[in-house]
């Protein structure tokens, strides 16, 4: 027993004299100037990279809060031409008013607004997306019908269900099209069904 306990102190008397070893090792590159100068070098270099990067990443912020700090409201603002477009249809497809003089005075008026509308649009750098004739691009377009065409290469836009605008090459609503597919032949649908 004595000689485990008589281990044991020389064991902790070893740690102990590593302890203030490493203390002094320690101490001194604390004490020593030149470290503490190389030390609060690093500390302000690094503290100047953070405020910088900060800087700049507040700087981005701002800008794309200038830029598209109207995003949402641009793209409610989309109902409208879609309400006048709708209005217009409306009138053209009313019995009771078609081909008369009233019917001309009010689509001309609607037309004028529309114009108006689209101009202070492209002034704020909102732009209509072109999409029929062009290949469907997911980016741009959402299709919502496939329409058997020959004349046309699959994946070709060939309606316009609604309209799709960008600002600032951002999206703000997608193209809602109806693109072209091939179409199948009679006896290879027969033949489908026969294989069923």
């Amino acid at each position: 027993m004595e000689k485990d306990e008589s281990k044991k102190y020389e064991e902790k008397e070893d740690n102990k004299s590593e302890l203030t070893e490493e203390n002094k090792k320690e101490s001194n590159n604390q004490d020593d100037p030149v470290n503490q100068i190389k030390e609060l070098e690093d500390k302000v270099t690094r503290t100047l990279a953070e405020m910088e990067n900060q800087r700049r990443r507040f700087e981005k912020e701002k800008d794309d809060a200038f830029d598209y700090g109207g995003f949402t409201f641009a793209r409610e603002s989309l109902s409208l031409i879609d309400n006048f477009d709708r209005a217009k249809q409306s009138l053209e497809n009313d019995d009771t008013i078609k081909n008369s003089d009233v019917l001309k005075k009010i689509l001309e008026h609607l037309d004028i607004v529309k114009k108006d509308l689209i101009s202070i649009f492209k002034k704020n750098n909102i732009e209509e997306i072109v999409a029929i004739n062009k290949k469907l691009d997911p980016n741009l377009h959402q299709a919502m019908l496939e329409i058997e065409d020959e004349n046309k290469e699959p994946g070709t836009i060939v309606q316009e269900i609604q309209k799709g605008y960008t600002m600032k090459e951002r999206l703000l609503r997608p193209s809602l099209v109806a693109v072209s597919k091939k179409t199948e032949k009679k006896a290879e649908k027969t033949s489908k069904k026969e294989e069923k």
